[in-house]
């Protein structure tokens, strides 16, 4: 999620970043906030508007001056292509409201930004949620967007002799603290037996493990897409393990600002709109996207290919068996001492909004 630059693979790396990320539970203020008052409208004698009419002014007119802050971690995806469209500024415009973009490396920063009232929405993987409810931070899980089976993965360096998970013991291994990565290592290290002092985890954000794992620095990544597809293609790694192979799932999720998505929800819904539309309209121009995406990351086509067959979006209600998933999830962690109390991550869940999207969706598709 940082600007990137032509000619670093660390910063091309870090800005194909898709999904993988304070305190007070619903927060006080709001990112989404005021930039002037709409003026009052003259008497007129001029025909009744319809009712349709008269429901987009009073939104119009309830959202004036508003601007929502939309957290991404840029790389291909229905995310970054509603962006570069300009899809997000297009429907908000429609009810007076401006758009602000925030670059993140992974998950926890986004949530501190929500905490911190600066950002409105975000994607991110499933251990950030968890954390961020045990902290009281106030957010709303909208939608699932990955469902988890291979987007995130322990490689290895190529030529390395660590073949199986036993023997990462006495190893260092690199991995971003609180991210989806960091529960898939430490479960997949409790399923081998292992303990996290049984070898040195050293907790790097993606632009510092890239390096890292170039040069020898660590043993092993625990990390996601497209970290893990760029570095199997161009042959600096492979995948010791994945989330398919060792049966733990690291699905991702949008989550909205509570306070935001108490008061003014029909922005929550327009926002799953139109990442639905632009999720529809990749699926349907996947040569174009494709194509799109090459350029705009300045990629080979073959890696985008790769990154969706490991991440394949989707925008989908949270079901009972994510839910039931988040909750060992949340479990686990907790008998780690990773977070301090014990949680429901059902009380996070709101598919109303989601619901809705995709039937407004449907009625508006993007050609």
């Amino acid at each position: 999620m940082q600007r990137f630059r032509k000619n670093s693979v660390v910063t091309l790396l870090t800005a194909l970043a898709f999904l993988a990320a304070g305190c007070g539970s619903n927060g006080s203020g709001s990112s989404a906030s005021p930039s002037g008052s709409p003026s009052a409208a003259p008497a007129s004698s001029a025909p009744a508007a319809s009712p349709s009419a008269q429901a987009s002014a009073a939104a119009k007119s309830s959202h004036e001056g508003l601007t929502v802050t939309l957290g991404i971690q840029p790389g291909p995806g229905p995310y970054s292509l509603a962006r570069k469209k300009g899809w997000f500024e297009e429907e908000y415009a429609k009810v007076g409201v401006k758009v602000e973009w925030a670059e993140f490396q992974s998950g926890p920063p986004m949530t501190e930004a929500i905490a911190a009232n600066r950002l409105d929405f975000a994607g991110l993987g499933n251990l950030p949620v968890v954390t961020a409810q045990a902290a009281d931070i106030g957010f709303t899980e909208i939608s699932q967007i990955i469902d988890g089976k291979t987007n995130v993965a322990i490689i290895v360096p190529k030529g390395s002799k660590i073949t199986k998970i036993e023997e990462l013991k006495g190893k260092k291994v690199a991995v971003a603290k609180g991210s989806n990565a960091f529960n898939f290592l430490y479960l997949g290290l409790d399923k081998a037996g292992l303990k996290p002092t049984d070898l040195e985890i050293i907790q790097l954000q993606p632009n510092e493990a890239q390096p890292a794992f170039e040069t020898g620095g660590v043993d092993a990544w625990a990390t996601w897409d497209p970290y893990i597809t760029t570095n199997v293609i161009s042959g600096k790694g492979t995948v010791l393990t994945d989330g398919q192979t060792l049966g733990v799932l690291s699905p991702s999720f949008l989550i909205a600002r509570t306070k935001l998505a108490q008061e003014h929800p029909d922005l929550v819904t327009a926002f799953l709109k139109v990442y639905e539309q632009a999720r529809v309209w990749e699926g349907t121009h996947l040569e174009e996207a494709n194509k799109l995406y090459a350029e705009q990351f300045q990629v080979n086509a073959a890696v985008i290919q790769e990154l969706r067959k490991r991440a394949q979006p989707i925008n989908l209600p949270i079901s009972k068996e994510v839910i039931e998933q988040q909750q060992k999830t949340a479990d686990f962690q907790f008998d780690q001492k990773t977070i301090r109390k014990k949680i429901d991550v059902s009380k996070v869940v709101d598919n109303t909004f989601i619901e809705q999207a995709i039937k407004d969706a449907a009625k508006e598709p993007k050609s």
